[in-house]
């Protein structure tokens, strides 16, 4: 069990939380939530030990382990992968270690032998001789390949490091795991993965997460952080939705109520007050209306987006061919010969582990990279909005937001487009920041709002969910939902796919795919049978060639 108690932590003057007490038992998966800025990650580091509160404790039951998923891509970075993840049981890597250095001394001594002797005795008391084993299981289960095991971390790409640092926090069955944003740049396979390690896990885990689907899959309770308190709702997100909506209208009702209470007191009072016979009745009315209380409600500190993509015309039977078409990168096959048409009520998600498939259909679809061979049609109504997965150079410059965005605008007139920044949350002086001092989250939602202005009937975009709060994902899955016209797109986010997408495309490993009409859930239970159907036959054959 961890808990914290009257739990306060000042930045300055102002107290991100003040006097918090909440207690995280065995057993439970506690999912941490809040707008932008509330403090979830800084909570987490506080119950990490990573950061002092101002004032108050955190206490961990005696001779519990605490693991927590690490920030920092490049600690690593001098360690083989496997040495990486067996680290996150530190006293039983510290063993390992000890016990290898005694056994290398060539002056072997009867101290040496005692010492090493114990140590065997807490390493096997430990499991240690299934460590590498267990380490090379969780490898496995995220998508790590067994040839990638013994690299050393900073020859692995920023993708698989992700990966890499999350095993370690899974790694030795802690106590306690604390999880800041860990399906970030995870795979679709391996969020599910995940997902059925936490669902089986039997300890405690607190993990903050921007994507709801995992959040309503994996957690039994949700710590809500708004105005600098933490309040505990049992159930997954969809029930402390429903819960924290259903909350404030019944307090909305009750003061009502009041309100109409009240109003009826003073209305006696003023009536009758100076009248002799009905004095005593006012004055107890009096003493009646002073004792209610109006129940504070608090606007919450979310804000949610305004997203509403508007084509400015309608999209004709003709929207896309591709025929053929292949692309090899640094000697590896990207595309392979990949041919699909698109019809004029396709929204497709683009599924599976080979991101840079994805990404390079999308840079070859918008005219960013050309094909070793084949090619593509757009039809003549079509009209496209490209969301890029990697913006770094869109940002590169010293222009203001309001004046980019302007040049994407038919109507050339600053007070026009700020309005499309002021749905995007960018209020007063936001809207003339410059471009390159934006924030991951800000960038995102400054190229959202460059592709309403621009009124297009067909959308492209690659991982738009990346670095976007939960009210922010939200507000784009409905625009999604809503838009009348043509989407081409990848995600990682499961909810966003499911109920968007009315056609998935897998890309396989060796760059051809996979194309079906079903939603993504379909697909996947689909997918699933067609994996248990493999394995029975595989399994069937075995036995007859027994």
């Amino acid at each position: 069990m961890i808990s914290a108690s009257n739990v306060t932590l000042r930045l300055g003057k102002k107290a991100l939380f003040e006097d918090v007490n909440i207690k995280f038992t065995e057993g439970n998966c506690y999912g941490m939530i809040g707008a932008n800025g509330a403090g979830k990650s800084t909570f987490l580091k506080i119950l990490s030990g990573q950061l002092e509160p101002t004032n108050g404790e955190v206490i961990i039951t005696p001779g519990q382990r605490l693991s927590f998923l690490q920030q920092d891509h490049f600690k690593y970075d001098a360690y083989p992968v496997l040495d990486t993840v067996i680290m996150g049981n530190k006293r039983l890597y510290e063993i390992m270690k000890e016990k290898d250095a005694i056994y290398m001394k060539e002056d072997f001594s009867d101290e040496d032998g005692i010492r090493a002797s114990e140590l065997e005795a807490e390493f096997a008391d430990m499991d240690g001789w299934n460590a590498e084993s267990d380490a090379a299981t969780l490898l496995n289960g995220l998508g790590i390949p067994t040839e990638e095991h013994y690299t050393m971390m900073a020859d692995l790409p920023g993708a698989l490091k992700v990966k890499v640092l999350l095993a370690q926090a899974l790694f030795g069955n802690p106590d306690i795991l604390l999880l800041d944003e860990p399906t970030n740049h995870l795979d679709l396979d391996a969020i599910g993965w995940l997902e059925e390690f936490l669902i089986n896990f039997e300890n405690t885990v607190i993990v903050v997460s921007h994507d709801r689907y995992f959040l309503n899959k994996v957690c039994t309770h949700i710590a809500d952080i708004d105005y600098g308190k933490i309040q505990l709702y049992s159930g997954n997100y969809d029930f402390w939705y429903e819960s924290s909506q259903l909350l404030v209208k019944q307090m909305k009702e009750a003061n009502k109520k009041k309100e109409e209470k009240i109003k009826e007191l003073q209305e006696f009072i003023s009536r009758f007050s100076a009248n002799a016979s009905k004095s005593k009745q006012a004055t107890a009315r009096k003493k009646a209306l002073e004792k209610i209380e109006l129940d504070e409600i608090r606007p919450s500190s979310r804000k949610y987006p305004y997203i509403d993509f508007r084509p400015s015309r309608d999209i004709g039977n003709e929207v896309l061919t591709v025929e053929g078409i292949s692309k090899t990168i640094d000697g590896v096959k990207i595309l392979d010969n990949v041919s699909f048409i698109v019809g004029h009520d396709d929204k497709i998600a683009f599924v599976g582990g080979n991101e840079l498939a994805k990404t390079t259909l999308f840079k070859i679809l918008t005219g960013e990279m050309e094909p070793d061979e084949g090619s593509f049609k757009w039809g003549v109504t079509t009209s496209q909005s490209y969301f890029p997965k990697d913006n770094t150079a869109i940002f590169d410059t010293d222009l203001l937001i309001v004046d980019w965005l302007t040049q994407f605008s038919e109507i050339k007139d600053a007070t026009y487009v700020r309005g499309f920044l002021g749905r995007m949350l960018f209020a007063g002086e936001d809207g003339v920041k410059k471009m390159r001092v934006l924030s991951g989250g800000e960038k995102v939602r400054v190229l959202l709002s460059r592709m309403m202005i621009e009124a297009s009937n067909v959308l492209i975009l690659d991982e738009p969910t990346d670095h976007l709060d939960m009210e922010s994902i939200t507000a784009l899955n409905n625009g999604l939902i809503k838009f009348p016209g043509v989407i081409l797109f990848a995600s990682r986010d499961h909810q966003v796919v499911q109920t968007t997408a009315n056609r998935i495309i897998e890309f396989l490993p060796d760059g051809t795919f996979i194309d079906k009409v079903s939603t993504y859930d379909e697909y996947l239970e689909n997918d699933e049978m067609a994996r248990k159907r493999q394995v029975y036959s595989m399994s069937a054959d075995d036995e007859s060639d027994n």
